[in-house]
């Protein structure tokens, strides 16, 4: 079977639910596709706003605070994601490497000090594992604050060489101790393994508590291999057809790790020519082959789930890449009727928010009037009382 680029784009777009909004009542099931970034903070609501009819922050504050259907969690590629709770072993243990070597490289960057320390990283996982309830129970605590308090303990059950390296003053940034830099990564394994979660912002700051104590209620469990398999067809059907490499990318992992998930599929897939080889869910073939024509037009946030494929000139012309994915400061970009035609970025001003549209080509009187339209509803979920949109096309 071959397929080609409009197709693709149109199946997408209608599995991710950017083609018609779903109904107020949907946040759940939206969240749920793939997850939904929430970095930067608030992403996450735009991304919701975009696939869901009359989004308010105060509905997913509800969501996630009081009804505790919403959860969010570190998962993909060591980001935080807004998960719906049912879902949370998918997102979870579907995502923990089953090896060492695959989760050391999907929390990159602390393989040079378990070197210095002469530490696996099973070890420094178990102790801080071990270490966690007693510091965090009953306790909201921020990354650094629970960092600081379980490097302390944990310092002093090492070995006195140890303990001195563990101490140092280590690369993640002034003044921390290497040993905290270390527990900050293993915190992301434990988000994996379910023992942590993030409870909703207070300000500026995201804590952390207890899976167990924030979640009083109990909730589905999942095998490691199923939860593996029902992440990759989640991954297929929002991004398919894809590849075993895009997949592992897109999870955080090397590729030949990918391996783990990919071969519990098999059997359910099927192989599409689409330029290259790549592989949908069997039971996805009639809706690739006949996907709605894609309409409309949202400003969708940076990061937002659409755009976090890896086969990134399937849905954005190559030219316009550095316009769009930067590695600090992405912008957020308009789709408009299936194409990525630009980039926008915000400015709060006061109670007034200042939008600021540049399209990668000349824009209709129509379309521009569409962007103004979703550029109020982004302010009113930014809690602007008004917004002035400005449109630099062509």
């Amino acid at each position: 079977m071959k397929v080609n680029r409009d197709e693709v784009i149109a199946y997408r777009l209608e599995a991710q639910n950017l083609n018609r909004r779903l109904t107020e009542q949907s946040l759940v099931t939206a969240t749920g596709v793939c997850g939904v970034q929430n970095s930067p903070p608030g992403s996450a609501l735009l991304a919701l706003n975009a696939r869901v009819e009359g989004v308010t922050s105060e509905a997913v504050n509800t969501a996630s605070s009081d009804d505790k259907a919403l959860l969010q969690s570190w998962c993909m590629r060591g980001a935080p994601f807004c998960l719906p709770t049912n879902d949370l072993s998918i997102f979870t243990t579907g995502v923990l490497p089953p090896t060492e070597t695959g989760q050391r490289h999907l929390i990159l960057g602390i393989e040079a000090s378990l070197d210095k320390l002469e530490m696996f990283l099973a070890e420094v996982v178990d102790r801080t594992r071990d270490t966690i309830g007693s510091v965090l129970s009953g306790r909201r605590l921020t990354v650094n604050e629970l960092g600081t308090e379980i490097a302390e303990r944990i310092a002093h059950e090492l070995p006195e060489n140890k303990r001195a390296r563990w101490e140092r003053e280590g690369p993640y940034a002034k003044g921390q101790r290497l040993g905290e830099g270390v527990v900050h990564f293993c915190l992301r394994i434990l988000t994996l393994e379910k023992i942590i979660c993030f409870a909703p912002r207070d300000g500026s700051k995201a804590p952390f508590v207890l899976l167990d104590e924030w979640l009083d209620t109990e909730r589905p469990e999942m095998a490691p291999e199923d939860a593996r398999a029902e992440l990759l067809r989640r991954y297929l059907h929002a991004y398919g057809p894809s590849t075993r490499g895009d997949f592992a990318s897109w999870i955080g992992v090397r590729s030949r790790e990918g391996e783990s998930w990919w071969n519990l599929l098999e059997d359910e897939l099927t192989e599409v020519d689409f330029g290259r080889r790549t592989w949908v869910l069997t039971e996805d073939l009639d809706a690739l082959q006949s996907p709605p024509t894609p309409t409309g037009v949202r400003l969708l946030p940076p990061r937002d789930p659409y755009v976090q494929g890896r086969d990134r000139e399937t849905i954005i012309d190559k030219q316009f890449h550095s316009d769009v994915f930067k590695t600090v400061g992405e912008p957020g970009t308009v789709l408009v009727d299936g194409r990525i035609i630009g980039t926008w970025r915000a400015r709060k001003k006061g109670k007034n928010l200042s939008v600021s549209v540049t399209a990668f080509g000349r824009l209709s009187a129509h379309t521009k009037k569409s962007v103004e339209a979703e550029a109020k509803k982004v302010a009113s979920l930014r809690g602007a009382a008004a917004v002035e949109v400005d449109v630099d096309s062509d």
